[in-house]
This record gives structure tokens, sequence and C-alpha cells, in this order.
């Protein structure tokens, strides 16, 4: 099916064409369009083109409002204030325009794809081997899916990395213990969950750095161990495979909990770039990008010094040899941009790393990876705080783990939908539990702009009232109950119909969808989508309140009150569904 254009989008297009013709030497003028609570838009631009044409805005306004075609699609243009020009509907335009949206068999709702889609690799969800996930890692774990989905639904090809952190000097002493103590991991790795596997590597890790701290000779064990690992030794090398698989079994399960797919193929940790290392490094100090300072080679940078006044360099290779993250990240560019082909790389990340981040483009820039073809992004995150403000620990002061906040999430999801359950079996609440919970989570995250710390507070993600993914998802499940009682009726839309203003409100907010999609991934930001989905349910709501669906006075208007219930039902799943949201037929 083609696209649809949208009501804005048309309703800008008479306007510019009437702009032309009232001004055929300002070219191709932009009417400068946005929704009003005076009309159903409002155009904007007639001020900026009579300032340049010393014409009087008034005036001018009116020769605009002369010259603009109405058909079936503009009921009423009127001048206001200075030259601002009102515009309203026609009911039948914004009718059949939700009917076209409607009869969308794609599940797209005419939302048309990118014009020059290109190829963007997100780099999301980086949690590390041997340690459990904690609430740190939430943020870029939903952001980065919901950002994936959103280009993806666009029409980018997008192609996923998960950096995970399985590289480094806390190997060798995780290996060199397990070789000492063979039976330590001594299970297949299909025989335990993903909680086991990560107790097991827990436990391991405690007694492995009890004898690091305590033993002399094991210390120094352990770093030769680091050095046969950097070389490749086989049997080095398959003893850390084991730490790599067992703690991707814990990977694996909680994101299955967050309702997240993570695909094997899609985890290119620090070690999948370990064979370019040198040669990044090689190529930095060829080209003179990097220098030897004390030993390491640095990249020095004019704009970023220390409190003492000295230059902070980006260290891409230590005066020991070894390589920090600068050598993995660089080299990791190189690959998604000359092996991937990549024309956006997008980086989920802590805000605190910006300035890390910040180092490695523009070292990058300067090597020539990175070009005016390429763009890289860091979307940076900020941080999970507590209700009394401050970041997010357990009464302990311990950092909280990712699985026990899912967990309770889910227990209080569970207790409201039990408490709201008609017709539910114990199966179903739980089911229904784990969506509302996992959905409360992610809403609370995506519905705060990224950049942005915010309280994580149970309470009010649960609840039924205000801006969260509850609200939205017992919208939803009310417009799938009013289907089911329809009976006989169906839903048909009815253009020759009066509308009702709240029937109007909803139809408009409903067509502006595309609109917001291409937006918010455009901008990678998922909580505009969420705005949106919210000011629907809320338009919704008003609606349901003011216009008796089953009970409406014609067949023909109940059918069309349907009509307009499936049509925000189904914006609402498409909507969560990019978000990475369930949305339950019965709450």
């Amino acid at each position: 099916m083609a696209p649809v254009t949208s009501l804005s989008d048309s309703v800008h297009q008479r306007l510019a064409a009437a702009l032309s013709a009232a001004v055929p030497q300002a070219g191709s003028a932009d009417p400068l369009l946005r929704r009003s609570d005076r009309a159903d838009f409002q155009a904007n631009g007639i001020l900026a083109l009579a300032k340049k044409e010393k014409a009087n805005p008034r005036e001018l306004a009116a020769q605009v409002v002369s010259r603009v075609e109405s058909g079936e699609l503009i009921e009423d243009v009127e001048v206001s204030g200075p030259g601002f020009l009102n515009i309203t509907l026609t009911d039948r335009a914004i009718t059949g325009n939700l009917a076209a949206r409607y009869a969308d068999d794609t599940g797209r709702l005419g939302v048309p794809h990118a014009r020059q889609p290109g190829t963007t690799v997100i780099d999301y969800a980086q949690p590390n081997v041997a340690k459990e996930m904690h609430v740190g890692h939430l943020r870029s774990a939903v952001i980065g899916d919901a950002v994936a989905r959103l280009l993806e639904f666009t029409g980018e090809n997008v192609v996923r990395r998960h950096h995970i952190g399985d590289w480094g000097t806390q190997f060798g002493m995780l290996i060199q213990y397990l070789e000492e103590h063979p039976h330590e991991l001594d299970h297949k790795a299909d025989e335990v969950s993903g909680e086991e596997a990560m107790s097991n590597l827990g436990r391991l890790y405690k007694a492995a750095r009890k004898f690091f701290d305590s033993d002399e000779e094991f210390k120094t064990r352990a770093r030769r161990r680091v050095v046969d690992l950097q070389a490749g030794d086989p049997r080095t090398l398959a003893t850390w495979q084991k730490f790599v698989d067992e703690s991707k079994i814990y990977f694996f399960s909680v994101f299955e909990k967050l309702d997240m797919e993570i695909r094997d193929e899609d985890i290119v940790g620090e070690s999948g770039y370990n064979d370019m290392l040198a040669e990044t490094c090689r190529l930095l100090e060829e080209s003179g990008v990097a220098v030897r300072s004390e030993g390491a080679l640095c990249v020095f940078f004019d704009d970023i010094k220390g409190p003492d006044g000295n230059p902070v360099p980006l260290i891409v290779q230590k005066s020991d040899g070894g390589y920090g993250y600068a050598a993995t990240d660089l080299s990791a560019i190189r690959d998604r941009v000359f092996q991937l082909k990549a024309d956006t790389l997008l980086y989920v990340v802590d805000a605190r790393q910006s300035l890390h981040f910040k180092m490695v483009f523009d070292t990058a820039r300067r090597a020539g990876w990175l070009n005016d073809d390429v763009e890289a992004v860091q979307l940076a995150f900020g941080t999970v705080l507590g209700k009394d403000g401050k970041p997010f620990k357990t009464r302990e002061g311990e950092t909280v783990r990712l699985v026990d906040l899912l967990d309770e999430a889910i227990d209080r999801a569970s207790a409201v939908v039990r408490e709201k359950a008609q017709d539910l079996s114990e199966a179903e609440i739980a089911e229904r539990g784990t969506q509302v919970g996992v959905g409360a989570v992610k809403y609370a995250d995506l519905s705060t702009s990224a950049n942005r710390d915010y309280k994580f507070d149970l309470d009010q993600m649960v609840s039924l009232n205000g801006d969260t993914s509850v609200y939205l998802q017992y919208a939803y499940a009310r417009i799938q109950s009013i289907l089911r009682k329809a009976g006989a009726s169906r839903p048909a839309a009815h253009p020759e119909l009066e509308l009702h203003e709240a029937e109007r409100a909803l139809g408009l907010h409903a067509d502006s969808f595309a609109a917001t999609v291409a937006e918010a991934a455009t901008e990678y930001a998922p909580h505009k989508l969420a705005a949106y989905l919210y000011q629907l349910a809320s338009l919704y709501t008003t609606f349901y309140d003011k216009c008796p669906v089953l009970k409406a006075e014609t067949q023909e208007q109940i059918e069309n009150r349907l009509f307009l219930c499936d049509v925000t039902a189904r914006t609402l799943q498409r909507g969560m569904a990019l978000l990475g949201i369930r949305t339950p037929e019965r709450l």
C-alpha cells in the first residue's frame, strides 16, 4: 500500500502553493504550520514573509486566503492577529484520512519509509562478562532497543552491536584461579539457568580476588596469564571462553526478562577487535595522530586539559604494551565504517563517558576513518535515581541488581492486575503482570529524555493514573473490550458524519502518528513517541467520556465511533511495540 499523506502535509502543500501564488518572487515560502488550540492548525509564516517583502502582514494574509484551494480538505481559513492564519479542516477530511490509514493491511498505518535510508550501527546493552547486570545497564538496553526499533520501522538498515566487556586484566586472575581449581565450573553450560551461571561466576570471582590480593605468587601467575591470553594461548583462550559462555547464559536470561531479543551474532565484545589493535596503533602513530609519551601511545587535544592546565591525552596503548579502551573503540570504528559500511555510528552510552567518546571520535576523524559521509553520535543518557534523588542503591548501599528490580516491578504489577482482573486465570494474571511490570519499567525510562536523570518510583510506574505505560495499556485493553461487546456492529468509517469536538481532536492526533515516528527516529528520541502515545490515550479518555460508542444515536455513528476506537487501538499497539512494550488484550 502507498504511504498516506498526513492532513498536516496536505494543508502545508495548499498553503505553500497559495503563498507562492500571492508572492511569486518569494519562491517556495514555508507557511510554518502547527497545531493550534484556536483552530485545527495555525500558519505563522506570513509574518516573516511580509517583513522580508516589506508588505502589510494582514493584507498579505488576506491575499493568501483568497488563493487557498479548499475543496474537501479545508473548511475555513481565517486571518487572526497581526497575520496568522487559523485553518479548520472538514470533518470528511479527518475521517477519510484516518480511513486510508486504517486500510493499510501491513500494520504500518500508512507510515512511509525514510526517503534515503542508510546503515546505522547501534552500540547498546553492554554488560560485562563475569559480572552481574545492575540498574546502570537498564537505560542503555531499553533506550538502544527502542531506537533500533524506530530506525528499522522507518526503513533504516540497522546493525546491532553489543560491545560486552570480555577482555582485560581481570581475566588473567579468573583464568589462573580456574586453572588451579578446575572443578569450580564443573558443569555443562546448558544445564544451568542464567541466575545459577552468574552465581557460579560471582563465587569464582570473589575467591579469585581473595587469592589475588593475599598471595603474591598467585598474583604473579595471574599477570603472566594475561600475557598468555593476549598472545592467544589455546588453553588460556579455552578457559576464557568458558567465562564468556557462562555469562551469555545469564545475559540472555536477563534480556529475555526485559522482553528484548539479543542475538548471539550481534554480540561483538572487546575481544572481537583484538586482532586489529596493533594495526590501529601503527596507523595512528605513522600518521602522526598519536605520539609516544613516557612510553605510552597518546593522542593530545588542544581543548582538553586537566585541572592543572596540562593536556589530558587519550591513551591508546599503555607503556607496558597493553591496550586500553581507546584502542578497542577505535578499532571498532574502523570495522564498522570499512567492513559494515555504516553511514551512522550510534553509541547508547552513559553521559559520564562523554569525554572519552569525544576524544575517540576526534581521533578517528583526524585519522580519516570518520569523514563527512559518516556521522558518529553518542546518545548519552543520565542516571537512574532513587526516590531520594540520589543514585539508586540498596539499603545496604550496594548497586541494585537488574533482575531484582524487574522481579519487584513484576510483583507490583501482578498485584495491580489481580485487583482489576475479573475473568483472568492465575496463569493469565502472571503473564499480564510480567507484561505490565516490564512495560512500566521501560516506559518510565523511555518517557524521560535520555540525557536527563530520572527517579525510579515503582509505585508511580505501575499506577493506572498519570503518564505511565499501565495507563496506555489499560486504554488499549478498554478499547478491545468495547470491540468485543459490539456484537454485530463492526468498525466502519463514515466520512459523511459530523464529528464531535472530542472526535475531531482524537482523529487529528491519530493522524500525526507518522510525523511523530519520523521525528523520534531522526532525533533518536523515543521520549517523543512516548509523549505522543500518552496524549493519544488521554484524548481517547476524553472521547470515551463525551461520545457514547455502543449507545450512539444511529448505527452509522456506532460504526464510525467503533472505527475511531480501533484506529486508536492500532496506533497505541504499534507505538508501544516500537518502544518494546506489549499491549495485553485484557487487563
